[in-house]
């Protein structure tokens, strides 16, 4: 039973020696300056070769585009929204285009238009098409790869890069 009294002493003996140290160093923080933290834009951006996917002429609203970026063996679909979100391109900023390949265990995504939601039948996991493919339900544990888009003059869409790692690549190199 002593034995069993030491180890509890020296536990807290620890623990108050451990409290001591934070306090000491919370006290230290608190009196340092305070830099803001920027982070670079586009810093998690993969970037790959410009590849022209369509023309906004070619979308229909709220209706998905089948179109295959970085490359054909990477299944994915633009979306003209009808309604400006953020990281959208185009004059009316509602063209979003993002991987249909689910990142949790590469089930392919139905789009469903009532809810603007790409949708896992594997394990249930959802992603939001207007809150750049945020992950509101499900197994998967990263948001939809969402593409880097730009238009230009003549209304043709360009995919220019990804925001998330690809399922089943070990990364986004080509």
């Amino acid at each position: 039973m002593e034995r069993c009294n030491r180890l509890v002493d020296v536990g807290r003996r620890q623990f108050l020696r451990g409290s001591a140290f934070a306090a000491a160093g919370a006290a230290a923080a608190v009196s340092l300056p305070v830099t803001p933290a920027r982070a670079a834009p586009g810093l998690a951006l993969v970037e790959y070769p410009s590849n022209r996917l369509a023309n906004i002429a070619d979308l229909k609203p709220n209706e998905p585009l089948d179109v295959g970026y970085p490359d054909d063996n990477a299944p994915g679909v633009l979306l003209k929204l009808g309604t400006r979100v953020e990281g959208g391109a185009g004059p009316d900023g509602d063209i979003v285009g993002f991987s249909t390949v689910c990142p949790h265990k590469g089930f392919p995504l139905n789009y469903n238009a009532e809810d603007r939601t790409l949708n896992c039948p594997g394990h249930y996991s959802r992603f939001d098409c207007e809150a750049g493919g945020l992950q509101i339900w499900g197994q998967a544990t990263q948001n939809l790869p969402q593409y880097q888009l730009r238009v230009d003059k003549k209304g043709d869409i360009f995919a220019e890069g990804l925001d998330e790692l690809i399922y089943g690549r070990l990364s986004n190199v080509l």
